[in-house]
């Protein structure tokens, strides 16, 4: 049942990771597609986007949450076998008890950065948009559950932020070079002619051209 628990909590922490990185790495145009295609979930995950900090709040005290509970059950139902095995082979109870803590919190710790993180991180950066939109009604119900601690976090950076005096506006100006990129990514990937790239791209040289009579 440990071991379950266990599992379940580093399943979670990817479902926080994967989100937090679907919805950072999603592009408001193509969430503006879906939102006007009527795709679940689109408006919601637009709302995360261009609200990051109620958003990013929520995940950290999930995944914070997680990483306490998971320490404490892991400790608790694996060191003291862990410690009576090392101490079976010849350890002194001593180092025995410290060693089975570091292996059991090792372990969990490798676990979690494979499956709770690494893992959920890359799938949801292959797919953004559409994992951003079936995640963000969860994140958004979890953010109406943890609205306290999410009030006092979101003042809180909002804060050091006015310290910092840093822009906490979004940037959501599209630049020639991030056009470009777009449309050779559509050619690669087979959505966009050739010639239509090429087209595009001589929109962008008219003003370089001299003006001939």
């Amino acid at each position: 049942m440990d071991i379950l628990f266990i599992v379940v909590l580093i399943l979670l922490n990817g479902l926080f990771a994967m989100s937090e990185m679907a919805v950072s790495s999603s592009r408001k145009v193509r969430l503006l597609a879906m939102q006007e295609a009527g795709e679940h979930g689109a408006d919601l995950a637009l709302q995360l986007l261009e609200r990051p900090t109620q958003f990013l709040s929520t995940v950290q005290i999930g995944i914070t949450s997680i990483g306490v509970l998971n320490g404490i059950v892991g400790e608790a139902a694996f060191s003291e076998s862990v410690s009576r095995w090392l101490v079976s082979v010849g350890w002194s109870a001593t180092v025995a008890t410290y060693a089975a803590t570091a292996m059991v919190v090792t372990l969990i710790t490798l676990l979690t950065i494979v499956f709770g993180e690494l893992v959920p991180k890359r799938i949801a950066q292959l797919y953004p948009e559409t994992i951003a939109r079936h995640t963000a009604p969860l994140m958004r119900l979890l953010g109406v559950v943890a609205r306290p601690f999410i009030a006092l976090l979101s003042a809180s950076t909002a804060g050091v932020l006015h310290l910092l005096r840093m822009d906490t506006r979004r940037q959501d100006s599209v630049t020639e070079e991030e056009i470009s990129a777009s449309l050779s990514e559509g050619v690669h990937a087979g959505l966009i002619e050739h010639q239509e790239h090429q087209m595009v791209k001589n929109v962008f040289h008219l003003d370089d051209r001299p003006l001939t009579s």
